[in-house]
């Protein structure tokens, strides 16, 4: 008798061991359901917000390209004098995006802004089969005077066909074989560069050397010196940040206004 009731004993503690072990588990898969319920929210509304933050980036991107480069305004330190419309240097192809802004230095050192865009206008006289084209937006000087030689609207003949399409160039005169431009030239660069990212909703990051785009060795100092590089991108940073604080720029004029005609021929880019 008593052997049964030991038996019995036994049997009773394993079932009720048993049926604690089933709750435990059974609390355990309920929790493990909560947790994963919790968790495919939390992953469900993460990806919601990482998919509308990108849409609303990538609206955003596509806003700011929708600007018109026809009715941008010029600060007056830049001198405006646009080639004659012609194949070689200025197609007169409309172009309706600016995505970069593309640094060059001019293949001839000691010459002046001037002589460089008497070099780009002059093209347009060419005859034959060997016809040459280049050209640039901007010409900035050895005495940081800025010319504009074409339109913000159209294209130029600067760096690649397919760069050629969405982005603004700027050429650089420089004094000497190594290309490293003037105090002068460097501080329109920047001011100029900063202006149109400011007016094109860039940033510092949409600046990218003519090396960038094609391996060509232009901007030539640059390119052998890439902490000077990075260097005039902060540069350009910190100019932009006072722009987006302070709104237009001044009404200064960098370098000189009126400029001689000089006949020149270079091999610009």
């Amino acid at each position: 008798m008593n052997r049964d009731n030991e038996r019995y004993e036994d049997l009773e503690m394993r079932r009720r061991s048993r049926i604690r072990r089933q709750k435990r588990m059974k609390r355990q898969r309920r929790r493990a359901r909560i947790l994963f319920g919790l968790f495919s929210a939390f992953l469900a509304l993460l990806t919601g917000a990482v998919l509308g933050a990108l849409s609303l980036y990538m609206e955003g991107r596509i806003e700011r390209r929708a600007i018109d480069l026809s009715a941008l305004v010029a600060p007056d330190w830049i001198t405006q004098d646009f080639f004659e419309v012609n194949p070689y240097s200025r197609p007169g192809t409309k172009m309706n995006r600016v995505n970069e802004i593309i640094i060059h230095y001019v293949a001839n050192p000691g010459t002046t802004a001037k002589q460089n865009w008497n070099y780009f206008n002059n093209l347009k006289d060419q005859k034959g089969d060997k016809a040459t084209s280049a050209s640039s937006h901007f010409i900035i000087g050895l005495d940081g005077e800025i010319l504009q030689g074409i339109p913000l609207d159209e294209i130029a003949y600067s760096t690649s066909k397919e760069k050629n399409l969405d982005s603004v160039s700027i050429e650089n005169c420089h004094p000497g074989e190594d290309g490293k431009f003037t105090d002068d030239t460097y501080a329109s660069l920047v001011k100029l560069t900063s202006w149109l990212c400011w007016e094109l909703d860039l940033t510092e990051k949409d600046v990218i050397r003519h090396y960038d785009a094609t391996g060509k060795d232009c901007p030539r100092y640059y390119v052998a010196h890439e902490d000077e590089w990075n260097a005039f991108l902060k540069d350009v940073k910190a100019a932009l940040k006072e722009l987006n604080k302070n709104g237009r720029p001044d009404s200064q004029k960098t370098g000189t206004d009126n400029f001689e005609s000089e006949n020149f021929k270079s091999d610009n880019s």
